[in-house]
């Protein structure tokens, strides 16, 4: 064939580029790139011809560029898709946004008008020059500093909130270091007043009275100066006694309105002080040590009796008998436990109650309670530690906190059968625990029963992989002691009278080496026996799976078909309690309080209503939970209730910073220290909130967790800047509501790198 005659392209042995996947620089290069085709340039184009040489040998022989780089020049472009074709990890952006073309490493926005600072792509920098292996910087930022933010000198509590003339007695007199003169302080040591929301402080609007009093860095709203009968002139505080009437009477300023599982701090001093009792867990544990003991007796002897058989030389064969005699001895010396677990209030997973995770730093009262707002239906609080909860630390007593719309009854559906589900004395809000050790966990579930009255459940974590707790034995370490966790879980059962415990588990600690089936076939069926050798289950009500391992943390795909198979599992043995159900055989609710009945929750890169459709429909789960996704669009929870994107504008997410500022300052105070605390919490959500890519500026939908788009630019300045990677430009949204940030104040990103990564998903 004559070598200038068109090769076929329905040929299978010919390997053709389709032409839009022709790299530019190829394009440029073919004379007249203008001229119009000819008739044999309809099935292989002029830029094929040009790109495609007759051998791998011919491409080197024309280059003068080393071997290697030119042969891997050749399969990016060979692999490079079409502009309509949807390219993977990479987020599918319009032309019209693009700064640059997909791929291209440059600036990661544009300037806005305002004067924001140029949003440099950190990757950029990692790039070094020509011929320099580039440098990785990966990673998380230990040790972080974020500097103080409090005044350079504090008032004295005796004067802070009281009337200028009328303060309280310092306990500590002359030698006390705060200022007593509250002119000095207001003139010489405090702050100027935010003029942000108005210059009034949403703490005073909110509840009639501003509990920082003097502190408060928008007194000037709620004080006045007034003439006193002497003829002086008195700064006092103004208080809106309408409002206090309606909110109810705050009797000092450690009241929080509005806000339940507020611990005293009477019952945080006998914890520091190891005065506060916990008698089931006492009693508890020590049947379970008892019972370990005889359990270990007899695999000793059992150990013993098999070795002395070897050395005397005798033929071992496997002797089914004996062995089901050496099972019968054990479970002859099993004991009963001293505690049965109560019956559990009955609660409820299903497709119209989307589930919060439970997110370390990011998960905060402030950030679910505006998912709250977006329907979200089912929230937890960070994980707790259970070591710090029994020591009566109060930062970790902090985190069991929860708003009252925390605590009202989620969406159920009345279509949905439950058996003695009543959705009325449900709630929302459920507490989630780490702990090491049995003793850890049980006593930590006994305290949290006796202090925290509003729990929906008790979560037990199974799948943190933070080194620091991973070293522990908490955590995902837990998944690697199943014999050591089942105990734990049957031990928090028994002593958490009507609060139902869950469990929240990954695939297992290693990529190759998966163990949540067995994990939740042994939590479900049971490995343990009753007197009557009966196998009996964990009694948890629930289990949440993560759809990786430990050692992925959160780079890759979420494996879903895994958590199908382990969704089936579950399915098999509910159905299993409904066969047995009203017969003879049919367990009582006190050896299992879950009543043949587990939900099983699915994790893992859902990011719009789409994935939760699919999820739900593919994947058997009876609720999906959310994190990341929610970092990123906390309006998900309405768009899976709608069934429909949400093209959310630049202003309406502005208006999400402004409320979690608000939420911030009710929580946190509307002091100098509470705003410092509010700007931290609420860059740590922007840090995750500027990864949202407007689903108006996308070319494919649905969007994808780990996509990562090339630069990019809004559909107005305002929209450019949220989308800023460039941290100092978080730091100037956060100051458009909480004034300029103190001079001492610093923040640093948790990570190195744009690692699309949370620390913990509790």
């Amino acid at each position: 064939m004559d070598d200038q005659t068109p090769k076929n392209p329905l040929d299978s042995s010919e390997a053709l580029n389709r032409a839009a996947e022709v790299s530019e620089t190829i394009v440029d290069s073919v004379p007249n790139p203008g001229t119009s085709l000819t008739e044999q340039d309809s099935a292989l184009t002029k830029a094929e011809k040009v790109e495609r040489p007759t051998s791998l040998k011919e491409l080197n022989e024309d280059n003068e560029s080393p071997p290697q780089k030119r042969v891997k020049l050749s399969n990016e472009a060979n692999s490079r898709p079409t502009p309509s074709e949807r390219q993977k990890g990479v987020a599918p952006i319009k032309a019209e946004f693009l700064i640059l073309a997909p791929g291209s490493r440059t600036n990661r926005g544009a300037p806005d008008s305002s004067g924001a600072s140029t949003s440099t792509d950190t990757r950029d920098q990692r790039e070094s020059a020509k011929g320099r292996k580039k440098e990785k910087n990966r990673g998380q930022n230990t040790n972080r500093q974020f500097g103080l933010s409090r005044d350079e000198k504090g008032l004295c509590q005796s004067r802070a909130t009281n009337p200028e003339f009328s303060p309280e007695e310092c306990k500590f007199g002359k030698t006390c270091r705060f200022e007593h003169n509250l002119r000095t302080y207001l003139n010489d040591w405090k702050r100027a007043d935010v003029q942000t929301f108005g210059g009034k402080c949403p703490v005073w609007e909110l509840k009639g009275k501003c509990d920082m009093g003097w502190k408060c860095r928008f007194v000037g709203s709620h004080m006045r100066e007034q003439n006193t009968q002497d003829g002086r002139k008195e700064l006092i505080l103004l208080e809106n006694h309408d409002l206090i009437g309606r909110k109810g009477t705050l009797v000092d300023s450690s009241s929080e309105m509005d806000i339940v599982n507020v611990i005293p701090t009477q019952a945080k001093t006998e914890l520091m002080k190891r005065k506060m009792k916990t008698p089931k867990s006492d009693v508890y544990l020590e049947w379970l040590e008892i019972a370990g003991q005889a359990k270990n007796r007899a695999h000793n002897e059992s150990s013993m009796k098999s070795q002395k058989e070897y050395e005397v030389g005798r033929d071992i064969r496997i002797d089914h008998k004996e062995e089901n005699e050496e099972v019968e001895d054990i479970r002859a010396q099993y004991t009963e436990p001293p505690l049965l677990p109560s019956e559990k209030r009955r609660i409820y997973f299903g497709p119209e109650t989307p589930v919060l995770a439970p997110l370390t730093t990011q998960g905060n009262l402030p950030f679910r309670r505006m998912c709250v707002d977006f329907g979200a239906q089912l929230t937890y609080s960070e994980m707790a530690m259970s070591m710090p909860l029994l020591q009566g630390e109060r930062s970790e007593w902090a985190l069991m906190k929860a708003h009252k719309s925390e605590v009202e009854p989620p969406r159920f559906s009345q279509s949905s059968i439950v058996t003695e589900y009543q959705n009325s004395k449900d709630l929302k809000f459920g507490a989630q625990i780490a702990a090491a050790k049995p003793f850890q966990a049980l006593r930590a579930t006994e305290i949290l029963t006796q202090l925290c009255p509003h729990l929906r459940l008790i979560d037990f974590n199974c799948g943190c992989p933070i080194d620091l707790v991973f070293r522990q034995g908490a955590g995902s370490a837990m998944l690697d002691t199943q014999s050591k966790l089942d105990k734990l879980l049957r031990g928090m059962n028994a002593v958490s009278g009507e609060i139902p415990i869950t469990v929240k588990i990954r695939m297992g600690t290693k990529d190759d080496r998966p163990t949540a089936l067995k994990l939740i076939d042994r939590l479900t069926y049971g490995d343990s026996y009753s007197a009557d050798g009966e196998p009996y289950s964990s009694g948890i009500a629930a289990i949440t799976l993560h759809g990786r391992s430990r050692q992925q943390r959160y780079t890759k795909n979420a494996n879903w078909e895994y958590i199908s198979n382990c969704a089936a599992l579950i399915k098999r043995y509910n159905e299993r309690g409904d066969d047995l159900a009203d017969t003879v055989r049919e367990t009582e609710a006190r050896s299992d309080p879950a009543r043949g009945k587990v939900y099983f929750i699915g994790n893992g890169d859902c990011y719009s209503h789409v994935d939760y459709q699919e999820h739900m429909g593919n994947a058997g789960v009876d609720s999906v939970m959310i994190a990341r996704g929610a970092l990123i669009k906390p309006w998900i929870f309405e768009e899976i209730q709608k069934g429909q994107y949400l093209d959310k504008s630049a202003t309406e997410r502005l208006a999400m910073v402004e409320k979690y500022a608000r939420y911030g300052l009710e929580t946190w105070g509307s002091d100098e220290i509470g705003l410092g605390t509010t700007r931290r919490f609420l860059l740590e959500w922007l840090s995750f909130a500027y990864r949202y890519v407007p689903v108006g500026i996308m070319e494919h939908l649905p969007p994808k967790l780990q996509d990562r788009p090339p630069a990019w630019r809004g559909r107005n300045d305002l929209e450019t800047l949220l989308g800023s990677d460039n941290y100092l430009d978080w730091i100037k949204i956060s100051e458009m509501f909480l004034g300029p940030a103190h001079q001492d104040f610093r923040f640093e990103p948790k990570h190195k790198s744009n690692s699309y990564e949370i620390e913990a998903e509790g």
